[in-house]
């Protein structure tokens, strides 16, 4: 619990006392869209980093290899599972290149807080309306051609169980769109900082987060897409199984 409290008053405070750097991030985007997320990515890592350091958590990172396959001004789709607010926080802390999220349109109802996610360059995606998810997936491939990654969890929610929950495809086109590779990513242990600990806590945890060579759909036909595509969830699935 105190550890809960401590984490949650620097967050906020952070928040609000940077707010005329998130000015100067935000002018930094309009003149140069990569530049600018560069600068935001650079400096809220600082931020998340303090937060993984602050609970106490380890990070093990395999498969770092695979991102040096790719030209660091590319962008890449990263595909994972989700289990925690941390995936996130963590993910963007280990890739070697700008990275925003597709995050729910709730957040972006969070005073000041959908700012700073917004500098990274991430984009809020509204489930229920077609023509707006639509728009966001254009927004997002356009943003990808200009090399900023996007973080992606194709299971829709937070999922804390064993089993992936079914898998949203229609992200993937932001990859086939842009001419951008997808690398899936496997998260373990990140649940058990925060959304395991109830009813208000914060632990440390060993997180895992393990990434695949990287996969090209745009070279590929679509019968062979969509082979690729269903097989998601069963690779990342194999993952998760050496984690344990």
């Amino acid at each position: 619990m105190i550890k809960f409290i401590i984490i949650g008053i620097y967050a906020v405070l952070a928040v609000l006392l940077c707010l005329p750097v998130h000015l100067y991030l935000w002018i930094s985007i309009k003149k140069n869209n990569y530049k600018g997320w560069k600068k935001s990515w650079k400096f809220i890592n600082g931020f998340f980093e303090s937060l993984i350091k602050m609970s106490g958590s380890k990070v093990e990172v395999r498969g770092a290899e695979h991102l040096k396959e790719v030209p660091q001004d590319k962008g890449i789709l990263f595909i994972g599972n989700h289990t925690s607010f941390f995936d996130i926080i963590i993910l963007s802390t280990i890739v070697d290149r700008p990275i925003g999220f597709i995050a729910k349109k709730e957040f972006k109802k969070i005073p000041f807080f959908s700012w700073w996610v917004a500098d990274l360059g991430s984009l809020f995606l509204d489930r229920k309306n077609v023509r707006a998810g639509l728009e966001t997936i254009k927004e997002g491939t356009e943003s990808m051609k200009k090399g900023l990654s996007i973080g992606l969890y194709p299971e829709g929610t937070r999922n804390h169980s064993d089993e992936l929950l079914p898998f949203k495809k229609g992200g993937y086109r932001m990859a086939e769109e842009s001419d951008s590779p997808i690398i899936l990513v496997a998260f373990t242990g990140a649940d058990d900082i925060f959304e395991n600990n109830k009813p208000i806590g914060i632990k440390k945890s060993n997180v895992i987060v393990e990434f695949s060579a990287p996969i090209y759909p745009h070279e590929m036909d679509k019968k062979e897409r969509r082979e690729v595509y269903d097989n998601f969830p069963n690779e990342i699935k194999k993952m998760l199984d050496t984690h344990k």
